[in-house]
């Protein structure tokens, strides 16, 4: 009786020191960077979208058994602000991989200054400048930068193809005066030449002036029938209303950056009854359409913003790839297995908890997946880049509207009749 009382204490205290193991297993952490303009109304579902991918992984058991701890800095799309916020999560959080950011005006500080020095690796959903090619192939991010969204030259040339289909023959450039802007207007004034469509006017829009009368005035000029807006919201805003009140015309071409209800809302409905915007499109795929049914699930609304797929697809990847390098893994050892996540020969995983479990274990035992995420099956080339199809689309009472769906070949067919 004595054999048996201490066998059950014995199995009692095995399975205590059992559950302590497995508790301390759930216990650890690995700290993960976020940094999202949250400050700013198009900011806030990019970052609840890239947050809500941990929570599915943690679901799904984390990486490499550890609880993601995602910590989320508004950048408020200042660089001075977003570089501050990615020297706190580096420095003092200890962030091996980091999540951001849109604009790459903060994009390319980041990198330069906190985390290629670090050996972070960083990945963004929609930083498009083509400069951060340039620095990739010189090898000046030393392999540790991604991104999930198309270069601006996608979006430049589909801004030209709005342009020639809708008859217009000379465009005015209003451009953000920043890498973004820069880089998109230097590739739209490049692709409405090459079209044959007279470009009046390329002029930079600096952020913060209190009046752009005297640009507009520049720009009204040279009599366009319309105009194309590579700007954010807030200089949108602004540019648009000195546009409109000086008698420029209300055909406007404008960047994915103003798929915005600010936008919308303060310009005015009756003012944009012949706005079209550009951005790169999801493919019509089934993980594509699992995302849009997931989203409007937990948000309560279909992912009508700026950036949100690619947002997805960005945490996920990035999640995977830190999982099948392991958690004490360094930013290079995290950006090498990106391509074990993304093989186009791995098994298909789609970006739900019971696909992230089936990843995961794929994943431990050393085998590749090829992630189906919110933009299809993403392949990065040498320097961090993927290619997309497009949209047009417009503004409807209550929504974004899709005007056309342009494939990718139809895009890249497009691209390779321009001079």
């Amino acid at each position: 009786m004595r054999r048996g009382i201490s066998g059950i204490v014995a199995a009692a205290a095995l399975a205590v020191l059992a559950q302590a193991g497995g508790a301390a297993a759930q216990q650890c952490s690995v700290n993960v960077g976020v940094v999202y303009p949250t400050s700013i109304d198009w900011g806030k579902p990019i970052a609840a979208t890239a947050l809500w991918v941990a929570e599915m992984m943690n679901e799904a058991g984390g990486v490499d058994g550890c609880k993601v701890e995602t910590i989320l800095r508004d950048d408020q799309n200042d660089a001075k602000v977003g570089v501050d916020a990615a020297k706190a999560l580096v420095d003092v959080n200890k962030a091996r991989l980091l999540i951001g950011t849109v604009a790459s005006g903060i994009t390319i500080p980041i990198l330069t200054s906190v985390t290629v020095p670090a050996g972070t690796m960083q990945i963004s959903c929609c930083s498009s400048t083509t400069r951060l090619t340039a620095m990739a192939s010189e090898g000046a991010l030393k392999g540790l930068w991604f991104r999930t969204f198309a270069t601006s030259r996608v979006q430049a040339s589909v801004a030209a193809m709005a342009a020639k289909d809708a008859g217009y023959k000379k465009v005015t450039v209003f451009y953000k005066n920043d890498d973004w802007g820069q880089d998109l207007g230097r590739l739209a004034v490049a692709a409405f030449r090459s079209s044959g469509i007279e470009v009046t006017a390329s002029i930079a829009i600096t952020d913060g002036q209190p009046s752009y009368r005297a640009e507009v005035t520049q720009a009204l000029a040279g009599k366009a029938d319309a105009v194309y807006l590579a700007l954010y919201p807030k200089e949108g805003i602004a540019v648009v209303r000195e546009w409109l009140s000086l008698g420029g015309t209300n055909k406007m071409i404008g960047a994915n950056s103003l798929k915005s209800d600010d936008f919308k809302n303060t310009v005015g409905m009756q003012h944009l009854g012949n706005f079209v915007g550009t951005d790169t499109s999801t493919p019509r795929t089934d993980s594509a359409k699992g995302f849009v049914a997931a989203y409007t699930a937990k948000f309560g609304k279909p992912p009508a913003g700026p950036g949100l797929p690619n947002s997805f697809d960005a945490a996920a990847i990035a999640l995977l790839a830190y999982h099948a390098a392991g958690k004490e893994a360094t930013g290079a050892q995290i950006a090498a297995k990106v391509p074990m996540v993304t093989d186009p020969n791995g098994e298909k995983i789609v970006g739900d908890v019971e696909g992230f479990k089936k990843a995961l274990a794929l994943l431990k035992q050393g085998k590749p997946v090829s992630f189906q995420g919110a933009t299809g099956a993403l392949v990065f080339d040498k320097n961090g880049d993927v290619s997309a199809p497009a949209v047009i689309w417009t503004f409807a009472a209550s929504a974004i509207a899709e005007k056309r769906y342009i494939p990718l070949e139809e895009v890249n067919a497009f691209i390779a009749t321009l001079k």
